[in-house]
């Protein structure tokens, strides 16, 4: 499970390190894709092994917003393997359509992590900040 948001650094050649709690959990292989709402998706294999499976089961493949999705999400992935140092490179075209230029931020979401300009995620965090606070449930099941 991936939780928690680290304030982090590309650097020149749009390497980033992980964040350590991370690292142990991609250690099988990842892939990166675009995300919704202009970020990167950090996914283990398996989870992608995971929505390739539940792909298939949804609705026909062959109507236009399935192939949209699949292409969108499938062909946007990019194999990555950390080194040493526990950094991934980040290919420029995501770079790109994330905006990531320097400063980033990456958050844990459950089964995968998003990685953020600073700057977006701190619009998006401030917005979404209210929405969250007038929600008459969080959302998340509660344990009795």
């Amino acid at each position: 499970m991936f939780v928690g948001n680290y304030s982090l650094r590309l650097d020149e050649k749009g390497r980033l390190a992980l964040p350590v709690r991370f690292r142990e959990q991609v250690a099988d292989g990842m892939v990166i894709k675009k995300g919704q709402e202009r970020c990167v998706y950090g996914l283990t294999m398996a989870r992608v092994a995971e929505q390739s499976r539940a792909a298939a089961s949804m609705a026909p493949a062959d109507t236009a917003e399935a192939r949209m999705r699949a292409r969108l999400s499938f062909g946007s992935m990019v194999e990555v393997e950390p080194d040493k140092a526990g950094r991934i490179t980040i290919p420029a075209s995501l770079r790109q359509y994330a905006g990531l230029d320097r400063d980033v931020v990456v958050v844990g979401v459950d089964t995968r992590f998003e990685i953020w300009d600073q700057a977006a995620w701190d619009a998006y965090e401030a917005e979404q900040e209210a929405v969250f606070a007038a929600m008459e449930s969080e959302g998340m099941p509660t344990l009795s």
